[in-house]
């Protein structure tokens, strides 16, 4: 089964420094259709002003990944990280019992474009953890590259759950064919430009969340930059 989840349905969050698009409830926008996707929690699609940001903040029990799109962003955490993570770039924050962190964007003349990603863990509490890792264009480049998983395989970041997320970048004639487990879900987020997936044609912000399928197949891309997800029920 596969269901589209168009990118104009997505909650909307205007906060003047901060544009958000939301693919699950979150915050004030609330649809109980959308609260999440087994243990995919969030995606938010957030466009950041120059020398904004968020304050130091609270988390607990969840997985935490941002992927840059454009910009850059600077954090800091209680655990004492200090980095900034630019395009390319998948960092990784395990709240565990506890962790505080800020996020802002350091230019003073771009905004910064990022995904905000939340998965909840298979267990709760645990130290909290950290980790970064850049991923080239050239690993991305017409096919996909595990960036994230339970086991860190491949060379990728691991975390507490047993979900495995891989991006890719496809244009024109390239094009990739998946074999998915029919007890496992999947869920397909067009994070820029165009790209048909199953046969249907996505285009930047649009979804797809698909159940006992056989196989994902990408192809028919225009400069799109995609992000699969390997997830339990």
């Amino acid at each position: 089964m596969i269901t589209l989840r168009p990118s104009q349905e997505r909650g909307h969050a205007e906060h003047g420094w901060l544009k958000s698009h939301h693919s699950f409830s979150f915050a004030e926008y609330y649809d109980p259709q959308h609260m999440g996707f087994g243990p995919l929690r969030v995606i938010n699609d957030d466009w950041i002003a120059p020398a904004m940001g968020f304050g130091t903040h609270p988390h607990q029990n969840m997985e935490i990944i941002t992927y840059v799109l454009e910009g850059a962003i600077a954090h800091k955490d209680s655990m004492g990280n200090g980095s900034t993570i630019r395009p390319g770039n998948v960092q990784y924050m395990s709240a565990g019992t506890g962790v505080r962190h800020s996020e802002f964007n350091p230019a003073n003349n771009e905004h910064t474009r990022l995904l905000q990603i939340w998965i909840q863990p298979d267990q709760l509490g645990g130290e909290p953890l950290y980790g970064e890792k850049e991923f080239s264009r050239e690993e991305k480049q017409g096919r996909l590259r595990l960036v994230v998983s339970g086991d860190g395989a491949d060379g990728s970041i691991k975390i507490r759950q047993n979900a495995r997320l891989q991006i890719g970048l496809f244009d024109a004639d390239e094009r990739q064919e998946v074999a998915l487990a029919t007890d496992r879900l999947t869920y397909v987020h067009v994070a820029r430009g165009e790209l048909q997936v199953n046969g249907i044609s996505l285009r930047e912000g649009d979804a797809v969340m698909m159940s006992a399928e056989e196989k994902l197949v990408l192809e028919q891309g225009k400069q799109a930059e995609v992000l699969v997800f390997d997830l339990p029920h």
